[in-house]
């Protein structure tokens, strides 16, 4: 089924060990003053022309396409009402349409009650390139929103973050109880960490497009040892790697590494190792030890998901199949479109198409 069912646990385990691929030079950080509020105009709220010190700021950057920024915005609003005494700015950034933010601002009414500017992007130029997303995002590293950052009394950087993270670092930058040195040393080491982390994501690319699983099993295996806490989040394409070596032994063995000892309560997770060894895309004849694994794999996801996941009965009645278990395939297909209706499997065509094929084959 889905070729997207064999990425998505990969890519989001990928996505769990840094925020991008793209290597920043970092010139802005916690500790440094903040740069200029440049920006192209206010669409709500009295216009702040500069940040002054002794006041308190709350630089925050979204877009109107940013669903994650949507859900932040009415608990931005709740700490604006909370702490008066901090000027909270939503700046605009990365649009493709600058003219869709004031009808997005219009819309939201009092769920956005802080000021909201627009970032100043020269004539002709991309979203990406305005003065706000240069001189604050790109220079500090940061290539997700939302992002904030609050701005002390001295006029420097008291803290950088996510905003849905940022209500206590607020309270006790406003209160004066905030430790900035310390802040500026754990932030420096967050992102060391980061760096390092996205020359780790480099290198694993570097070995995929080589083709060769050898190499790539080589790679996951050295960022493994250095790093144990990656083993879970990789030991999927690991996997995925060593079917593709074709070595029956060392896959099973890493395989019952996997679902015994890091993903043995993770229903999604153990799916993703039976439906990559039973995965119809794959024109490879499974070695029936193989296909056995993913039979006790499926089942053991089947019963953590208390049989109510499609995509789990799909994968359990895929290996059930080429196990030779028809009646318990078909059994368990008609499981699965069942579950599908009512979500977005409902329309997979190839789920209705596998149990046309289970069906034909129990009447033989």
């Amino acid at each position: 089924m889905m070729p997207t069912r064999r990425r998505i646990l990969v890519l989001t385990a990928l996505a769990a060990l840094a925020s991008g691929f793209r290597l920043q030079a970092q010139n802005l950080s916690v500790g440094d003053p903040a740069p200029a509020l440049t920006v192209s105009s206010f669409v709500k709220g009295d216009p702040v022309a500069k940040l002054e010190p002794g006041k308190f700021y709350v630089v925050e950057f979204w877009a109107t396409w940013c669903g994650p920024c949507r859900v932040t915005i009415p608990h931005l609003t709740e700490l604006q009402k909370k702490h008066s005494e901090v000027n909270f700015i939503g700046v605009s950034v990365w649009e493709q349409d600058q003219d869709n933010v004031k009808p997005f601002v219009e819309k939201m009414g009092e769920k956005m009650a802080y000021r909201v500017a627009m970032d100043k992007v020269p004539e002709d130029a991309k979203g990406s390139e305005g003065a706000m997303a240069s001189s604050w995002m790109k220079a500090a590293g940061q290539d997700g929103i939302p992002t904030a950052f609050i701005i002390n009394k001295d006029n420097k950087i008291a803290w950088i973050g996510h905003p849905g993270q940022m209500d206590e670092p607020l309270e006790k930058i406003v209160g004066g109880s905030w430790d900035l040195q310390a802040a500026i040393a754990e932030h420096k080491k967050a992102m060391q960490e980061r760096e390092e982390l996205e020359k780790i994501q480099l290198k694993i690319v570097k070995a995929r497009k080589s083709n060769d699983p050898k190499e790539l099993i080589a790679v996951l295996d050295e960022i493994a040892h250095d790093r144990p806490q990656l083993e879970a989040p990789l030991g999927p394409e690991k996997f995925v790697a060593l079917l593709k070596l074709g070595d029956c032994d060392k896959t099973l063995a890493f395989g019952k590494h996997l679902t015994e000892k890091l993903f043995a309560e993770n229903p999604n997770a153990l799916n993703f190792v039976a439906w990559s060894v039973v995965d119809p895309d794959v024109k490879e004849k499974r070695d029936p030890r193989l296909v056995r694994f993913a039979v006790e794999v499926a089942e053991r996801a089947d019963q953590l998901a208390k049989s109510k996941s499609a995509p789990i009965a799909d994968t359990l009645a895929k290996a059930y199949f080429d196990a030779g278990q028809k009646a318990k395939a078909l059994e368990t297909q008609e499981r699965a479109v069942q579950l599908a209706k009512g979500t977005e499997l409902e329309k997979n065509s190839d789920m209705q198409e596998r149990l046309e094929q289970y069906r034909k084959a129990a009447k033989e």
